[in-house]
């Protein structure tokens, strides 16, 4: 492991929607920038576990409910056939095209992203831990390392409980989770649900007893 020293005006501790937003107005303004980022990817958990992923996939949902909703047009459309593997590597190319998106933003910017996880050392250094050691000098820091969830008190471990960042449907093969909830004898798959545009109704786009 090689250990190397990096130095510019300001550090961001963290990838997310606040951390390369900051990186990225900071370097426009002429300052040097690094981005630290322990995933391989920007984006946090907004972009690649949470809402980019949960939005992909209630986009789908809905165009389930509006064929359901194309007679009154007059157009009609067969029952549909879900191929889920086929919607996990939707919604994957989905996260990889954004991801890919801010990393070419930040070659452009010229932001330097140091992946691995950071730690402060000092008023002005911080430690970089990945595939590489870095040690960063900086004159000002911006921390946006976002939050973690936590399990509430009192609820039991049960695998239909699922935070922002553990397995989800669009991750995980239904195999896999079913091995995984083998535990829990009354489990069922929950179904699918989305809002019609309309606002008001409800539509099941799948379920598994």
């Amino acid at each position: 492991m090689s250990e190397q020293t990096h130095r510019c005006d300001v550090v961001v501790l963290g990838g997310g929607p606040g951390g390369y937003t900051a990186a990225f107005r900071a370097a426009d303004l002429g300052l040097t920038v690094a981005l630290v980022e322990r995933d391989p990817q920007l984006g946090g958990v907004c972009l690649n576990v949470g809402c980019i992923p949960s939005k992909a996939l209630l986009h789908t949902a809905k165009l389930i409910t509006d064929a359901e909703d194309a007679p009154e047009s007059g157009i009609t459309f067969g029952a549909p056939t879900i191929d889920l593997d086929q919607v996990r590597s939707h919604t994957t190319s989905v996260v990889g095209t954004l991801t890919k998106g801010l990393a070419g933003l930040a070659k452009a910017r010229k932001v330097e992203v140091l992946t691995g996880l950071g730690t402060f050392t000092g008023p002005n250094t911080l430690r970089v831990y990945g595939s590489d050691e870095v040690t960063v000098e900086f004159v000002h820091a911006i921390v946006a390392v976002g939050s973690e969830p936590i399990m509430l008190p009192g609820l039991p471990d049960d695998p239909r409980i699922m935070d922002s960042t553990g397995p989800s449907p669009w991750r995980t093969s239904r195999s896999a989770c079913s091995s995984s909830a083998a535990a829990s004898s009354d489990w069922r798959w929950p179904p699918c649900t989305t809002r019609s545009a309309r606002g008001s109704r409800l539509s099941r786009c799948w379920t598994s007893s």
